[in-house]
């Protein structure tokens, strides 16, 4: 039959077809975009620890792996056996104490009547930073550790959870929600980058959840919100001493800034020194560096810097490039004295930088040799069999901070009021833990100087 011929369908079949496929979309559409949704709540999940998920891979043990499936499988006799092998291979892992502390939570509620715990969470930046996350988390475990085996907070355990978020805003959101939700949870410990905070905070602030940042500068953090706390002092404390060394002690007044645009720490750091710089009599070399543009070039932004007249760089990268702050430095090779953010004091930056950022000043919150009265230095070397930096010290106190306040209130809105009391102090890591009006800390910073000593070859010493 030719094509002239063919029978167009009935008019009925449009409708039944129309039909079908409205009856389709009404089924089956809103199931796929819910699927989309616990999607991401289900990646959230894999981000979420208390024992029951290794996060910290690169800190791995068959007994640890056994201790983890065992807590999957509720067996937490064994999971507490287990990670206690583990620590007896691997002593230097705060994931596994804070999962051991956990087990043996869940094992006394099984077998006494007194079983109660206090939960906080703690978000570090474990997939894009897991030198820095550990050193968080090593703060938090040994403050859960000791309060845990001195009786607890009003007889009350401490039940920590991990949280991975890559020092991303957008996985940043996603944790903050979920946090939020479960009113379990007093209390948040991080975030560590400052764009990761300043993402968190609002959510935070509006859901009435305590977050205590151990590590984040920025200054928008500054009198954010009544629910937002950090262990570590203004920047405009922490860059002002650098500026001034750098005048006055080593009299270097032309000073050339690399920066980081996408690091809101860093960027109030760059304003901060800068500003104290000048009131110091010194001047900024007009350069364009950041570290964060893809086409950062060391080479051109050492020479753009000495032909210009600079006497000294200021470095201050996000916390996840520092490898180009240590390449910046390869290339300038000693030529001129190199001053730093915060940021930088890690064991990255000595075991890459070696030479080359021999010399390097820079500021920080907590140094172990700053304060020969506490007991936090030695205390933590005999539990990570190692020296601990800054972050490990300001996780401590913020820990510290919740444990307190929990002592008197175990609410959320108790917390904040405790923590919020212009009488609160608590002891911390080398001086107490008190927070200004701001939800800054009060307090003050140490210079620090790489000089060849240490593991590395290399070592942060005060500059007396």
């Amino acid at each position: 039959m030719s094509q002239d011929h063919k029978k167009s369908p009935p008019p009925i079949f449009f409708i039944v077809a129309l039909g079908l496929i409205a009856f389709g979309a009404y089924k089956f559409l809103p199931g796929l975009f819910k699927g989309k949704s616990s999607d991401t709540s289900g990646a959230i999940a894999n981000r979420i620890s208390l024992g029951n998920q290794l996060l910290v891979t690169s800190q791995t043990t068959a007994q640890k792996k056994a201790g983890v499936e065992a807590f999957v499988n509720r067996d937490y006799q064994a999971a507490v056996k287990k990670f206690q092998d583990s620590l007896q291979q691997n002593r230097n892992d705060p994931e596994t104490i804070i999962y051991l502390n956990n087990a043996i939570i869940y094992l006394n509620n099984a077998t006494t009547s007194n079983g109660s715990y206090l939960k906080l969470a703690v978000s570090v930046p474990i997939g894009s930073n897991p030198n820095v996350a550990q050193e968080i988390l090593r703060g938090v475990a040994q403050a859960q550790d000791e309060v845990n085996t001195s009786g607890g907070i009003n007889g009350a355990k401490l039940q920590v959870e991990i949280v991975n978020d890559d020092n991303s805003p957008e996985v940043v959101r996603d944790v903050a929600k979920t946090l939020t939700k479960d009113p379990s949870i007093l209390a948040v410990i991080g975030h560590n980058a400052s764009n990761a905070s300043l993402e968190a905070a609002p959510l935070y602030q509006q859901e009435k959840l305590v977050m205590v940042t151990p590590t984040s500068f920025a200054n928008n953090l500054s009198g954010f919100g009544s629910y937002i706390f950090r262990t570590v002092p203004n920047i405009s404390v922490m860059a002002a001493p650098l500026a001034e060394y750098a005048v006055k002690t080593e009299r270097k007044t032309n000073i050339a800034v690399c920066y980081d645009s996408q690091a809101p720490d860093n960027i109030s750091f760059k304003d901060e020194f800068v500003a104290s710089l000048t009131a110091a009599g010194g001047k900024l070399v007009p350069t364009v560096c950041d570290f964060s543009v893809p086409s950062f070039n060391p080479e051109s932004a050492i020479a753009d810097a000495v032909s210009k007249g600079a006497q000294g760089l200021m470095v201050a990268p996000h916390v996840d490039r520092i490898d180009r702050a240590i390449s910046l430095a390869r290339i300038n090779r000693g030529k001129l004295p190199l001053y730093g953010s915060t940021t930088l004091y890690t064991f990255q930056t000595l075991k890459d930088g070696q030479k080359d950022v021999d010399g390097l000043v820079l500021p920080v919150p907590w140094h172990p040799d700053t304060n020969p009265g506490s007991r936090f230095p030695e205390n933590a070397r005999q539990r990570w069999g190692g020296i601990v930096n800054w972050r490990t010290a300001t996780s401590f106190d913020a820990t510290q901070a919740v444990i307190a306040g929990l002592r008197q209130s175990n609410t959320r809105e108790g917390l904040q009021q405790a923590l919020r009391n212009a009488n609160f102090s608590t002891a911390g890591s080398s001086e107490d833990v008190k927070f200004l009006p701001t939800g800054d800390r009060a307090g003050k910073p140490i210079l620090v100087q790489v000089k060849q000593g240490g593991s590395t070859g290399y070592n942060f010493v005060p500059l007396r």
